[in-house]
C-alpha cells in the first residue's frame, strides 16, 4: 500500500500513535490514541509495532480510497465499516486491493474506532511522536484532523504476507453499553473531600456529557462535596485522572489534557479501565469502584495478555452474524440511542413519532438547516448541522429524494433520536 486518499473526512480522523512521552515538563500534552488497548489491537493485527500511527476514527467516520494492494485492521468502536459496500469484519486483519473503498456508516456501539495499515501511517515525526494535537497543530496530517482531498502516507510492509486472517478471539473483544462501572485507584488529593463526598462519588452514578472530548469527559451527577475549596497549587496530570471543580461535577482528564491542573483530584482512573472512558457516549452512565494499586496492576496485566491472544484462524466465509448493512448512519445511531433512551427511562413520545425520518445521531445543538420541504437532495448531500462534544458533524442524505417535512430549526437543542427531517423518494415525486 502507498497511500490512503482522503474522499471525506468524518467528523473527527486524526492521527495517533501512543503519544508523545518526555515533553510534559515543556508543557506539551502527550495526546496519543483515547483507546491505547484497541490502538495497540489494531497494530498487532497487521503486524506493526504496537505504538505505531494509525488512525483514530471519532464517531462518524471518514470515506477513505485505499492506493495499492494491502493489509487493513480496524478495531476499537463499531462505526459500520464497509469495504467496497458490503461490511467490514472488527478486530481482524484483512486484505484489501488497489482502488478499494473504506466507508463507515455509522455509529452502533462505541466512539472511537481505530484503523490500522500493514506498514502504518508514515507521516513526519514530531517531538518523538506521530500524535495529532489538533489545539497546536503539532504532529499527525499537517497538525489537524483530516479532510477531502488529503493524501495520506503509508511506510513499507516487509511481511504483508500471512497477515489476512489474523484476529483477536471474540471472547475477548471488549463489549461497550451505556452503563460502565470503572475502576479507580484514590488520591492524591482525596483527603479535600468530605466522607460525603467521597461516598457520593463511589456510590452514585455520573452521566458523561456533550462537553467531552479528548482532553476530558465531562460527567454530571449529584454534587461531590470539598472539605475545603477546590484549587490546589497546580500539579501534574496523568491520564485518568479525576478532577473535581468547584461546582461538584467530576472531569476526567484524557489524551489531550493539560500537564498541570489546578484542580483537586479525587482518584484515578485504572489504566487498564480507561478505554471505557475512551468509548463512552453523551448520555452513557458510569459508576466508580476503589481498587488498590496491586489490583489495579494485575487488571492491566490481564487486558495485556489478551493482546497476545491475536493470531490466525481459519477465515469466516460470511461476515459476523452482528455486522449488517445499512445505508443510513443516522438512523443506525438512533437506534443505538433508542435503547439507550429506553434504559435511562426517557419518555417514549417523540421518539416514536416519524418512524421514517432521518434521526438524530446524538443529543445535540442544531446550528444551521440546509433544506426546506419540497427541495429534491442527492444521496449524501448535508442537510443539516448538529454541534455535540464541542463538534460539528453534517447530517447527510442517506439516499436521494425530495423533503417532505423539516422538523427542527437552527438554534434548537434535540435528543438524540429526534426525528430531524423526513422525505420521500424521487422516484415517489408526482410533479
Amino acid at each position: 500500500m502507498n497511500a490512503i486518499d482522503v474522499l471525506d473526512g468524518g467528523l473527527l480522523t486524526t492521527v495517533q500513535d501512543l503519544g508523545r512521552t518526555g515533553w510534559q515538563r515543556f508543557g506539551v500534552p502527550v495526546s496519543g490514541a483515547m483507546d491505547a488497548w484497541a490502538l495497540c489491537a489494531a497494530n498487532r493485527l497487521v503486524g506493526n509495532e504496537e505504538g505505531a500511527a494509525a488512525l483514530e476514527i471519532t464517531l462518524a467516520g471518514p470515506v477513505l480510497r485505499i492506493d495499492g494492494d494491502g493489509v487493513i485492521g480496524v478495531t476499537g468502536a463499531d462505526l459500520g465499516a464497509s469495504l467496497n459496500g458490503r461490511p467490514l469484519p472488527l478486530w481482524q486483519a484483512v486484505a484489501v486491493r488497489d482502488g478499494a473503498e473504506l466507508a463507515f456508516s455509522g455509529r452502533r456501539a462505541g466512539m472511537r474506532a481505530y484503523l490500522a495499515v500493514a506498514g502504518a501511517i508514515d507521516v513526519p515525526a514530531v517531538l518523538g511522536s506521530r500524535s495529532t494535537f489538533t489545539r497546536a497543530r503539532l504532529g499527525g496530517f499537517q497538525g489537524r484532523a483530516l479532510a477531502a482531498g488529503d493524501r495520506v502516507p503509508v511506510g513499507p510492509c516487509p511481511i504483508a504476507r500471512g497477515l489476512e486472517g489474523r484476529r483477536l478471539p471474540r471472547e475477548a473483544v471488549p463489549s461497550f453499553g451505556p452503563a460502565r462501572t470503572v475502576r479507580v485507584v484514590m488520591g492524591p488529593q482525596d483527603a479535600a473531600f468530605t466522607a460525603e463526598g467521597i461516598r457520593t462519588f463511589l456510590s452514585e452514578s455520573f452521566t458523561l456529557t456533550a462537553q467531552s472530548d479528548r482532553v476530558g469527559c465531562r460527567l454530571s451527577g449529584p454534587p461531590i462535596a470539598h472539605l475545603g475549596g477546590a484549587d490546589i497549587v497546580s500539579d501534574a496530570t496523568a491520564c485518568g485522572a479525576v478532577q473535581v471543580s468547584g461546582d461538584g461535577m467530576p472531569i476526567v482528564l484524557m489524551a489531550d489534557r493539560g500537564t498541570t491542573g489546578g484542580y483537586t483530584k479525587i482518584a484515578t482512573v485504572a489504566t487498564a479501565d480507561l478505554p471505557i472512558l475512551a468509548q463512552a457516549a453523551p448520555g452513557d452512565r458510569l459508576r466508580f469502584t476503589a481498587v488498590g494499586i496491586d489490583e489495579a496492576r494485575a487488571a492491566l496485566r490481564l487486558e495485556r495478555a489478551k493482546l497476545d491472544r491475536i493470531g490466525p484462524e481459519e477465515a469466516a466465509t460470511a461476515p459476523a452474524p452482528e455486522i449488517f448493512e445499512e445505508d443510513s448512519g443516522s438512523s443506525l445511531a438512533a437506534a443505538a440511542y433508542v435503547e439507550l433512551a429506553g434504559a435511562l427511562g426517557v419518555p417514549e413520545a417523540g421518539r416514536a413519532e416519524h418512524g421514517h425520518a432521518l434521526r438524530a445521531p446524538m443529543p445535540g445543538l442544531v446550528v444551521s438547516v440546509g433544506v426546506a420541504p419540497g427541495d429534491v437532495v442527492a444521496a449524501g448531500q448535508p442537510l443539516l448541522v448538529i454541534e455535540a462534544m464541542k463538534m460539528q458533524s453534517p447530517v447527510r442524505a442517506p439516499r436521494g429524494g425530495c423533503v417532505a417535512r423539516v422538523f427542527v430549526q437552527a438554534g434548537m437543542q434535540v435528543e438524540g433520536g429526534a426525528a430531524l427531517v423526513e422525505f420521500e423518494a424521487a422516484a415517489r415525486r408526482k410533479d
